[in-house]
């Protein structure tokens, strides 16, 4: 096992490399032409052979080796996210408005370096990889990208047997490998909430329905969702991400909008969730006089990691060098990934990047994300590992 870390350790300059590249070039969901075209560039130089345009920007590459075995398909999602970046490296984004704080540019990295250890070991590899770079993993309300690569038979010809992917993540120190059996991350909702009335002078308000003051009602009663009317053991979160309304400090709006998020790991949870968000809506508008429009899309299911894949993928993990696996409780971020884990067996896992030496403290999606280049290696070596060991007949 020890070897496929060598072979990373060997290639880390390059691996580096491309991620500090993809990150001064970030590309927005449904934008990924240039990161596309260079995953295919780099595949093809390893006599890996490619094809393109897959649900969009989506890219499949197809490695197979000197004996026959299984099929295991390996995804990295490509897509930034829209933000101004604040990080402070030496590398930063070149564009405006985009900069990758989730980590997308490293989950490329990570994979073409593991394409890179395969490609060399071909003769030794029992069976065939597929190598899965999917776009718009970040607008899984504008419909994301891993459903629209499935339907266009990313996980066929051949059938793919396995499906792994890899996050990082800042919440786990560096070098740690951090997984369960079972679901693993939450469903994911959005939810706009419109809110309208006539409105009037900031100086009567009696005489117009305040759609602002609505909405603040709207804001605090969603929060009892959580807690008074779901079972306090079942993890959920709901949160109103964007207000907008008004344009000047004297006239009361005739509109107010509200956005957000609700997550959960359980169904039910969902379902009746999503009853109450509307329930709750219109109660309180109706209350105050006013009209109201819920729209409501489900974006991920809950990723539910295979038990009998993921207890094996703990035993590989451990034996990979200077890093350590741990069992974790699930985590209420969500992951098309999922879509994956619908039609094929497989583990999705995390890679710990926190590290406060190297100021590697600030969460995923924050303009002041970093990651510790340190453990891309081991990202490699740990997807290359996966795919040799369950390949295999």
């Amino acid at each position: 096992m020890s070897a496929f870390l060598e072979d990373a350790k060997e290639i880390e300059p390059k691996i580096i490399e491309i991620r500090r590249m993809l990150h001064q070039n970030p590309e927005l969901s449904f934008r990924e032409e240039h990161t596309s075209k260079f995953v295919c560039d780099t595949l093809r130089s390893l006599g890996i052979s490619v094809r393109r345009g897959v649900g969009g920007y989506g890219v499949v590459g197809l490695l197979e080796g000197g004996r026959p075995g299984r099929v295991v398909a390996l995804r990295a999602d490509m897509d930034a996210l829209p933000l101004d970046e604040m990080s402070g490296v030496d590398f930063p984004s070149k564009v405006k408005g985009a900069m990758h704080a989730c980590g997308h540019d490293t989950h490329v990295a990570m994979l073409l370096g593991a394409a890179m250890i395969l490609a060399k070991r071909r003769r030794e590899l029992q069976g065939t990889v597929k190598f899965l770079f999917q776009p718009a993993e970040e607008a899984g309300d504008l419909g994301g990208g891993a459903q629209p690569m499935i339907k266009d038979g990313a996980l066929e010809n051949p059938a793919v047997d396995y499906v792994f992917g890899l996050h990082i993540f800042t919440n786990y120190p560096s070098r740690t490998f951090a997984l369960r059996e079972g679901p693993l991350m939450a469903s994911s909702g959005t939810f706009k909430i419109s809110i309208s009335g006539p409105g009037g002078h900031g100086s009567a308000p009696h005489q117009t329905v305040d759609p602002i003051y609505v909405a603040a009602q709207i804001i605090t009663s969603l929060q009892a969702i959580a807690s008074r009317m779901l079972d306090p053991v079942e993890p959920f979160v709901i949160s109103v991400c964007s207000i907008h309304s008004g344009t000047k400090s004297n006239i009361i709006p005739a509109e107010a909008v509200l956005e957000g998020t609700f997550r959960t790991v359980s169904e039910s949870t969902n379902k009746r969730a999503k009853r109450l968000i509307k329930d709750i809506a219109t109660g309180v508008s109706r209350a105050h006089g006013a009209k109201c429009e819920v729209s409501i899309v489900d974006s991920c299911p809950v990723t539910k990691n295979d038990p009998s894949v993921t207890r094996r993928v703990f035993e590989i993990l451990r034996t990979i060098p200077e890093t350590r696996t741990s069992e974790i409780p699930p985590v209420l971020a969500a992951e098309d990934f999922s879509f994956y884990l619908q039609k094929v067996p497989g583990t999705y896992y995390f890679l710990g990047t926190g590290n406060k030496t190297k100021g590697c403290i600030y969460p995923n999606h924050s303009a002041r994300f970093k990651v510790d280049e340190d453990v891309l290696k081991y990202g490699s070596a740990s997807l290359a590992l996966l795919a040799f060991e369950f390949s295999r007949r």
